[in-house]
């Protein structure tokens, strides 16, 4: 699924104190902030709503193509440098 930036405002120096005492807990802030997203997704949006997106985004995943492998490099030919002899 393609991904959504949001910007929030929050007291510096709470968001100071949350950062120390996460990292000393080794706990993301980041990962933290995603689960709590997640919950209240799934606490306000409809299960059949969110049964449709995510059926929606695998069938955009399946249709997506995919990078074309890369081809084997071409034989050297004999003598190497290309000129002419």
């Amino acid at each position: 699924m393609k991904k959504a930036t949001i910007q929030i405002s929050f007291d510096a120096e709470k968001l100071k104190a949350i950062q120390k005492y996460m990292q000393k807990k080794d706990i993301s802030l980041q990962s933290e902030l995603d689960d709590a997203l997640q919950k209240l997704y799934e606490k306000h949006v409809p299960p059949a709503v969110r049964e449709y997106i995510e059926s929606d985004a695998q069938e955009a995943q399946a249709a997506a193509p995919r990078p074309p492998r890369p081809r084997p490099a071409a034989p050297a030919h004999a003598g190497g440098d290309g000129s002419a002899q």
